[in-house]
């Protein structure tokens, strides 16, 4: 079995410098060693396994959709050309994996095979790393055979990529999925899920990504109508609106959602999610969220952030604006969401 790795940057592949970590480690020795030592539990020499570098390589907290489309194009460049892998992984920085297991589930429902997206709290040199635990599980979920699509492994567990969430900038475990079960957790054996009903919404080559204006606005006690105003102005081509629950938003506030109905007449979708880190937006369950949705407004169900930011890009990539693409938000492109069993 072929496996390619692509390192994007990150923590995993850093060393220390006078101005903090850079990127500097020597991943191709240290892959070597791994293999070597049979760390899979496989039959998986390093002669089945290439390794190459992106270049710029960045920290994750500077990614941005441009990003998702370097990887994305070196992915179908690979899948498409001499001696294709049957797997492959990626190695990303932890701040924004999330979001880019999430762009690369969207854009690659047509690719055949699996990737896994993975990385590590602490760098490969340092005593008690997890990048050891974190790649050598990306491999064997690799050649498993029972995945497809995009998921992430990290902290002994595999998720699907596009409802994963970060959840602690320090512990090993630092991803979670709070709507779905995890797809796998380490063990002797591993212990698998059910997979995922995992519906394909979208249909042919996805366009690339570029960069869009899209705005993320916590709501908090007190907002007033005209403090949502100025961070709306001028107008982003999309807002996501983090809101209490199950998607209230204070519509007692005088004249807080007359800005939401003015936004969706100028034809800027507005998507309202959760500031929970478990829920199902449900627009309309409460009188506090009717308002919006009688405006236009839609809900994320339950979406985690980085699935709806990511989705909000692609679907602002494909040309989708205003009403077409506030329509797609409830509709599945690559498994994001639970959707309504109405």
């Amino acid at each position: 079995m072929r496996i390619h790795i692509t390192y994007t940057g990150g923590t995993i592949g850093m060393v220390d410098s006078p101005h903090g970590l850079v990127p500097g480690a020597d991943l191709e020795g240290w892959l070597s060693t791994l293999l070597g030592e049979n760390a899979t539990g496989q039959d998986l020499g390093r002669e089945d396994v290439t390794l190459t570098a992106l270049e710029p390589l960045i920290d994750s907290s500077n990614a941005t959709p441009e990003s998702w489309q370097l990887i994305v194009d070196d992915l179908r460049a690979r899948a498409t050309g001499p001696n294709p892998p049957d797997a492959f992984i990626i190695l990303h920085g932890t701040d924004t994996m999330a979001y880019t297991s999430a762009a690369l589930s969207y854009a690659l429902t047509d690719l055949t095979q699996p990737v896994i997206v993975t990385g590590s709290q602490l760098p490969l040199g340092v005593v008690g790393s997890d990048a050891a635990p974190n790649v050598t599980g990306a491999l064997r979920a690799a050649v498993s055979g029972r995945i497809n699509g995009v998921t992430l492994f990290f902290g002994h567990r595999l998720l699907a990529g596009n409802r994963a969430t970060k959840t602690s900038a320090w512990a090993f475990r630092g991803f979670d999925s709070p709507s779905v079960a995890p797809l796998a957790l380490t063990g002797a054996p591993w212990q698998w899920s059910a997979p995922l009903a995992c519906a394909h919404g979208w249909e042919g080559t996805a366009l690339p990504y570029t960069r869009h204006d899209v705005a993320v606005i916590d709501l908090v006690p007190g907002i007033t109508a005209a403090r949502l105003k100025a961070m709306v102005t001028p107008e982003p081509e999309v807002v996501i609106l983090r809101a209490f629950g199950v998607g209230n938003v204070p519509s007692d506030e005088p004249g807080l959602t007359d800005v939401v109905a003015g936004l969706i007449e100028a034809e800027v979708a507005v998507v309202v999610t959760s500031q929970c880190h478990q829920a199902e937006v449900v627009l309309g369950h409460y009188e506090t969220g009717d308002a919006i949705a009688r405006a236009g407004a839609v809900g994320s169900r339950d979406m985690t952030l980085e699935a709806v930011y990511a989705k909000v890009q692609f679907l602002l990539a494909q040309g989708l604006r205003g009403a077409e693409l506030a329509a797609w938000i409830e509709r599945s492109i690559a498994g994001e969401l639970t959707e309504s069993r109405d």
